[in-house]
């Protein structure tokens, strides 16, 4: 979620935030002991920006503090809290509730690969991971905390400024925890799911429901591998699916003021799509089943909708093998991954 008065508070640390946050540096090779940073050969290598290359040290400092409530305002909320495992880095609810009951404004994203996103939030108004981690902890609707204070306070924290010391060379500040987070969050790598198996593997694990529904997410009629394209099955562009006439949430308008980007939003990935319901950037949609029925509407009239949604006429056995194919793209050794639990 990205709201104006975020503005202030990046530009207080945009020093802090940018420095060290070149994209051209790449893991460094790890010692004997085994490496909490696992990603599947048909994967892209993940890029660790320079001052914050992987170590396992910072690994498990990183996890400390995306499962610390002491991140909010009242002690209440984490990380983890609107990013459950199980869901696959995503939540259950239209509005995952912050501090003190507060509603947020868009529906939470999966985690799910995040390190290999150009740019983050649906709006895509934040450019690095390190900036996001500040997001939700300033957001008045989600942690509502003032960064400064909060350092302050961990600073005080014997573990974390020793820890801060041997990772990071420097005190508990803005600088070591969102690096720390940051780089903990690029290791949510999922690639294991049915498809993974049966596209890079060669077993034969798709039924013929599933692969029939392959053929129709991928053929040039329904076009669904269009945007949700590549191994994390999003091209990261802004759309508009013609989910309403009228939005109350701009998307990418309130990021860039320009008409065209109005009630546009981030492409989501469909990895781990069948555990990370409701669905659309509001949470609209409850089912899969719901999903499909809209895009086979081709959507209402908005004047940004995009030329690739357009009705579909597929028939009840084409929707049923079209979602058979989706949860082929579930992923059942990341949710249950006990590097990310608790």
């Amino acid at each position: 979620m990205f709201k104006l008065s975020y503005v202030i508070g990046f530009l207080l640390f945009a020093a802090i935030c940018m420095f060290s946050c070149k994209t051209d540096i790449e893991i460094a090779d790890q010692s004997a002991e085994e490496s909490f940073y696992q990603k599947p050969d048909y994967f892209p290598e993940m890029v660790f920006p320079e001052g914050n290359e992987f170590t396992n040290a910072r690994w498990e400092f990183g996890k400390m503090l995306f499962f610390d409530k002491r991140l909010s305002i009242n002690n209440t909320i984490s990380c983890a809290t609107c990013h459950k495992q199980e869901f696959g880095l995503a939540d259950n609810t239209p509005f995952s509730a912050g501090v003190f009951g507060r509603a947020g404004i868009s529906n939470v994203p999966s985690l799910a690969n995040i390190g290999y996103n150009p740019y983050f939030l649906r709006e895509g108004g934040v450019p690095t991971l390190e900036q996001q981690v500040l997001v939700p902890i300033q957001e008045h609707n989600e942690f509502n905390n003032d960064i400064v204070l909060l350092c302050q306070e961990l600073n005080l924290d014997t573990t974390y400024n020793r820890l801060a010391a041997e990772n990071y060379d420097r005190s508990f500040d803005p600088f070591v925890l969102t690096r720390a987070i940051s780089l903990y969050q690029r290791t949510f790598i999922s690639g294991n799911s049915a498809y993974d198996q049966h596209e890079f593997q060669q077993k034969k694990v798709l039924n013929a429901s599933q692969l029939r529904g392959k053929d129709l997410f991928f053929n040039s009629q329904n076009q669904c591998g269009t945007c949700h394209s590549g191994f994390n099955f999003t091209d990261y562009s802004f759309k508009n699916n013609g989910l309403y006439l009228n939005y109350t949430n701009a998307g990418r308008g309130r990021v860039t003021t320009n008409a065209i980007d109005s009630a546009t939003f981030k492409v989501p990935s469909l990895r781990n799509i069948e555990l990370t319901a409701p669905y659309m950037h509001d949470g609209s949609l409850a089912t899969l089943e719901g999903v499909i029925d809209h895009y086979n509407s081709g959507g209402v009239a908005h004047p940004n909708k995009s030329s690739l949604i357009k009705p579909l006429g597929l028939t009840n056995q084409e929707k049923e093998d079209l979602i058979a194919f989706l949860t082929s793209l579930t992923d059942y050794e990341f949710v249950n991954d006990v590097r990310f639990s608790e």
